[in-house]
C-alpha cells in the first residue's frame, strides 16, 4: 500500500484528459482488486501514462482514492435518479425496479466487486479520515434520493407511515450495502433476494396492505 504524500509537481503543461484517464483507471483497478492491493504503478499502466503524471494531479494515493469515490458516487447517483425520480412509475415500483436492475447486474458479473463505496468502507474508512469523510458525504447523498422517493410513496398512501422516510431510506441503503458484502462472500444472490423479500414484503408495505 502506497501511503506516501507528495506535493503536486511543477513541469510541462499537463496533457488534456490525463486526470480523467487516471480516475477511470483507478475505478477499474480499485473496484477489481481493492484499495490496499491497488498500486499507483498498476493504475498508471492502465491509464497508459508515466508514473510521474500521477503526482501532477494527486498529492497522494489517499487523495486519489477520495476522487475515485467521488466519480463512482456521481455515477451511482445518476443511476439512482434515473429510477427513483421516474414520475411515470409509482414510488414502490421505482424502488423495486432499481433493486431488480442491480441484482441482475450482479448476477451478470458473477457476484464480484459489489459497491465501491461499501468496499472502501470495509477496507479503508478506519485508516483514513479523508476517505471516511467522503464516504459519509456520498452515502448521505444516496440516502436523500431514497428518502425523496419513499416520502412520495407515503404521501400517496403506497408506503407505510410506521417509519419516517429518513429512517426507511437509511435502513434500505445500510441493509443493501450489508447484503452486497454477504453476496461477495457467498458468491450468489441469496442475500440480495432475501433483502428484497423482507423490504417489500413487510417494511415497505403498499397502501392496500395497510387497509386490509
Amino acid at each position: 500500500m502506497e501511503m506516501e504524500t507528495r506535493q503536486a509537481r511543477r513541469g510541462p503543461k499537463p496533457k488534456h484528459g490525463t486526470r480523467e484517464n487516471l480516475i477511470e483507471a483507478g475505478l477499474r483497478v480499485i473496484h477489481a482488486d481493492g484499495y490496499s492491493a491497488s498500486g499507483i504503478q498498476g493504475i498508471v499502466e492502465q491509464a497508459e501514462v508515466p508514473k510521474g503524471s500521477f503526482y501532477t494531479y494527486f498529492a497522494s494515493k489517499e487523495a486519489f482514492g477520495a476522487e475515485v469515490i467521488d466519480a463512482y458516487s456521481d455515477r451511482g447517483l445518476t443511476r439512482l435518479r434515473a429510477f427513483l425520480c421516474n414520475a411515470e412509475m409509482t414510488p414502490v415500483a421505482r424502488l423495486e425496479a432499481f433493486f431488480d436492475d442491480r441484482i441482475a447486474a450482479f448476477r451478470k458479473s458473477n457476484f464480484v466487486r459489489g459497491c465501491l463505496l461499501g468496499n472502501f468502507s470495509a477496507e479503508a474508512a478506519d485508516h483514513s479520515a479523508m476517505i471516511r469523510q467522503q464516504l459519509m458525504k456520498h452515502f448521505k447523498s444516496w440516502s436523500a434520493v431514497f428518502e425523496q422517493c419513499i416520502s412520495e410513496g407515503q404521501n400517496v398512501g403506497e408506503i407505510s407511515l410506521e417509519f419516517s422516510a429518513t429512517s426507511l431510506a437509511d435502513f434500505l441503503l445500510n441493509s443493501w450495502e450489508g447484503a452486497l458484502l454477504r453476496m461477495r462472500a457467498d458468491k450468489n444472490d441469496t442475500a440480495l433476494r432475501e433483502f428484497k423479500r423482507i423490504v417489500f414484503g413487510s417494511l415497505i408495505r403498499r397502501g392496500a396492505a395497510l387497509t386490509s
